[in-house]
C-alpha cells in the first residue's frame, strides 16, 4: 500500500539589508513625514523665536522733495452772465440750447413785438412832425419876418418924414394941427410895427424862443423815438459775448420780464478751479504758487494751474478756506463745473534726506521711527521737515542709508527683527 509522502516547504526567502530598511522607511513614510514638519517647525520657531520676524524694511535716502497741498475742486469760469428781459412781454421763441456755444451779438430769444413797432412808427410820425416844425421856421416863417421887417422899416422912414413935414409945416403957420395929429399917430404905428416885426424875426431866428421850442420838441420826438426803437431792440434778446449757455429757464410762450434770469452763459476765456482747502494747510499757501491738475474724467491728462486767490474768512462750518487757481491755457475737455483734482506745489527741497511716510509713526505729535540696529527694532525720535506725497523730509534723526521698519508691519521697539529690503 502505497503512502504519499510530505515535501519539506521551502525555505523562506531572505532580503539583503539595506533593502529591508527601505523597506521599513516607506511602510512607516507617513510617520516619519509627520515627524519631520514637527522638526521643521519647531526649528523655524526657535529661529524665528532667537533672530526674530523677517520684515520688509524702508530706506532713508537722499532725494529731490516737494511738499504739496492735494485737494479736489470744480471748473468755474472767473464768473458767469446771467441773461435776462429788460422788458415784460411774450416769447416767441428760443433761439439755443444748453450746452451750445454762441457767439457775441447771436441772437437767444425773440419776445413777441407787434406793439412796440407801432410805438416806433408813432415815434417817427411825431419825428417828421417836429422837424417839419423847424422847417417852417427856417424856410417860411423866418424869411417872411425878414420881409415884414423891411417893409415896417420902409413904413417907418416915410411916416417920419410925413411928421417932419407936417411938424414944420404947423411950425410956419401953414399947416393944421390934424395933419400933425395924423403925422404924429402914423409915426407911432410904423415904429410899432417895426418893434412887432423885429420880434417876429428874433423868435424865429436860432435863439428865438419860438424856434427853441421847435428844436426842443424835435429833441423830444427824436429821444421818443430812440427810446421806442431800444424797447424794441429788447424784444431780440442777444449774446453778450462769446460763452457757452450752461442754463436754460425759458421756453416758448412764457410771460418774461425784468429781474429774471432767462439763460446763464459762461463766457469763453480764462477758466478756473475753485477748491476748498483744509484750513491747517492754509499757512503753506501764497499766492502765485504753481499745481497740476487733473479732471477726473481724464486723470492722465494733466494741465497746469496758478494760484491766484485765497479767501480772507474761513468757512467756520466746514473749516476750509476757498482758494482759486487760475487756468491759463484750458484742455478743450474741461467743462464747467467738472470736478478736478489740484496738486498745488508749496515747497521744494533738493537733495534732502528723505523718508516713506508709512514708516514714520505719530507725525502731527511726537515723530519716531522704528530703526533696524543689531537685529533690533530701536524706537528712533525724528525732526520731520517738508511733508511731500507719500514721503517726509528728515531733518533730524536719521541718515542716508539706515533702514526703518513700517508700522504695518507689527513690530513693537525691542522686537528682534531679520530685516530684508525689498
Amino acid at each position: 500500500m502505497l503512502r504519499k509522502v510530505d515535501q519539506p516547504a521551502d525555505p523562506p526567502l531572505r532580503l539583503p539589508a539595506g533593502r529591508r530598511w527601505a523597506s521599513a522607511v516607506w511602510r512607516r513614510k507617513w510617520s516619519l513625514l509627520a515627524g519631520g514638519l514637527v522638526v521643521l517647525a519647531a526649528g523655524l520657531g526657535l529661529a524665528r523665536l532667537m533672530l526674530g520676524p523677517q520684515v520688509a524694511a524702508v530706506v532713508a535716502e537722499r532725494a529731490n522733495l516737494v511738499q504739496s497741498v492735494v485737494a479736489s475742486g470744480h471748473i468755474e469760469t472767473p464768473y458767469r452772465v446771467e441773461i435776462g428781459s429788460q422788458i415784460t412781454g411774450t416769447v416767441a421763441d428760443v433761439l439755443v440750447h444748453e450746452g451750445e456755444v454762441v457767439r457775441e451779438g447771436q441772437q437767444l430769444i425773440a419776445i413777441e413785438a407787434s406793439e412796440l413797432r407801432a410805438a416806433v412808427v408813432q415815434a417817427e410820425g411825431a419825428v417828421a412832425q417836429a422837424e417839419a416844425r423847424v422847417r417852417q421856421l427856417r424856410e417860411l416863417t423866418k424869411p417872411a419876418a425878414d420881409q415884414s421887417l423891411q417893409q415896417a422899416r420902409a413904413n417907418l422912414l416915410n411916416a417920419e418924414a410925413a411928421y417932419a413935414r407936417a411938424s414944420k409945416l404947423a411950425a410956419s403957420g401953414y399947416g393944421t394941427k390934424a395933419t400933425l395929429d395924423e403925422a404924429t399917430k402914423n409915426l407911432d404905428v410904423a415904429r410899432t410895427l417895426v418893434r412887432t416885426a423885429e420880434l417876429q424875426v428874433y423868435t424865429s431866428s436860432p435863439v428865438g424862443s419860438d424856434y427853441v421850442m421847435a428844436e426842443t420838441q424835435l429833441g423830444q420826438a427824436r429821444a421818443t423815438l430812440n427810446t421806442t426803437r431800444a424797447r424794441l431792440g429788447y424784444a431780440s434778446i442777444v449774446a453778450p459775448r462769446d460763452g457757452v449757455l450752461i442754463t436754460r429757464k425759458v421756453e416758448r410762450g412764457s410771460v418774461v420780464q425784468p429781474g429774471k434770469a432767462l439763460l446763464v452763459l459762461a463766457p469763453a476765456g480764462d477758466s478756473q478751479i475753485v477748491v476748498q482747502i483744509d484750513e491747517k494747510n492754509l499757512g503753506q499757501l501764497a499766492l502765485g504758487q504753481q499745481a497740476l491738475a487733473s479732471a477726473d474724467a481724464y486723470p492722465d491728462r494733466r494741465f497746469k494751474a496758478t494760484l491766484s486767490y485765497i479767501n480772507p474768512s474761513v468757512d467756520i462750518n466746514r473749516a476750509s478756506v476757498e482758494i482759486k487757481l487760475k487756468v491759463e491755457e484750458p484742455p478743450d475737455y474741461l467743462r464747467q463745473d467738472m470736478t478736478v483734482s489740484v496738486d498745488i506745489a508749496t515747497a521744494r527741497r533738493d537733495n534732502a534726506v528723505v523718508i516713506a511716510a508709512r514708516a514714520v509713526n505719530d507725525a502731527t505729535t511726537a515723530p519716531y521711527v522704528l530703526k533696524a540696529e543689531h537685529g533690533r527694532a530701536v524706537r528712533q525720535p525724528v525732526r520731520l521737515g517738508l511733508r511731500g506725497v507719500g514721503a517726509y523730509e528728515i531733518l533730524d534723526g536719521l541718515a542716508p542709508g539706515d533702514r526703518v521698519i513700517p508700522l504695518a508691519t507689527g513690530v513693537k521697539p525691542g522686537d528682534r527683527v531679520r530685516v530684508v529690503v525689498p
